[in-house]
């Protein structure tokens, strides 16, 4: 199908004088994994409630797999090909987890539970009021995967894991995406969003101020650049206006430059270097851009 998993149109939610999302659009190609970044408050749970039909809008709408977010019957008719698995898992605490799957299995199947359950293994006879947060969110991955869904919406997916854990369930993301799944991924964990996901959207005080590929945004962002001098650095001489994010250490600087890579090699060997690091910045680097560079509002 050609049809966009999710097509969001200017999608605003208000709370009295707040606005919690303000003309929020993107689409979300089918077969891919996207990340949609930004801190608490920035807007990020309130466009998912939004899509799953949690919370409804103040202005403009959003199809997910064809359905519009405002018709609660056709969203209802779509949730068998959804999947969700929510940052705080409201599981009935006195279940199992194995009463918890069947519950859901009741409600849209479980022919995957047993593949499930070989990758992750949540303890399926005890109470989940005794589970720790990894068991928890295994839990919480098997259910959400279950039913083989088109599309699954994950909310800190790897919250409580371990690295073993997380790697395999990035691994098993990776995996869903070749079989054509659709994964939409809220996270706080920028390395986890660089290694796994296509694209990613940076939400910013409710509205969207980035919306690239991951390897699209990385080279737009500049260079990330550490050099270490013979001598300690005469900041006023060495920094450019090409240079972002400027840290001094006595003989050593780590900053973003932002120009063109040939005039920043003609910079540097008009000084005696000891050693330099010119490569691309990591997401995380790039994400502080938006939140924390107050004097540049239009980050590169």
């Amino acid at each position: 199908m050609n049809q966009p998993a999710i097509n969001v149109l200017d999608l605003t939610k208000r709370y009295d004088d707040v606005l919690a999302n303000d003309g929020v659009s993107f689409e979300i190609e089918r077969g891919e994994i996207f990340g949609y970044l930004g801190p608490n408050g920035a807007g990020k749970t309130t466009t998912i409630r939004m899509l799953l039909g949690l919370l409804s809008p103040s202005s403009g709408t959003a199809e997910v797999l064809g359905a519009d977010i405002r018709n609660r019957k056709a969203l209802t008719d779509v949730k068998s090909d959804l999947g969700y698995l929510p940052d705080t898992l409201g599981f009935d605490e006195r279940l199992t987890g194995r009463q918890v799957l069947d519950y859901f299995a009741r409600m849209r199947g479980d022919e995957r539970r047993a593949e499930l359950l070989e990758l992750f293994h949540p303890p399926l006879d005890q109470a989940v009021e005794t589970y720790s947060a990894g068991n928890r969110r295994m839990l919480g991955i098997v259910q959400a995967f279950m039913h083989d869904p088109e599309l699954v919406i994950m909310d800190e997916p790897t919250s409580g894991l371990d690295p073993l854990k997380q790697d395999r369930l990035h691994h098993f993301m990776e995996q869903e995406r070749e079989a054509g799944k659709t994964l939409f991924v809220s996270s706080h964990i920028l390395s986890e969003v660089q290694r796994v996901c296509d694209r990613v959207g940076i939400i910013r005080d409710g509205e969207i101020v980035a919306l690239e590929d991951i390897d699209a945004l990385l080279k737009r962002s500049g260079k990330e650049v550490r050099v270490h001098f013979a001598d300690p650095v005469d900041e006023t001489a060495f920094v450019t206006d090409q240079m972002i994010d400027v840290d001094v250490v006595d003989r050593s600087v780590h900053f973003t430059y932002t120009g063109e890579t040939q005039a920043l090699l003609e910079h540097l060997v008009q000084f005696e270097i000891e050693d330099a690091n010119v490569g691309d910045p990591q997401l995380d680097t790039i994400f502080k851009h938006y939140y924390t560079d107050e004097s540049n509002p239009n980050p590169p």
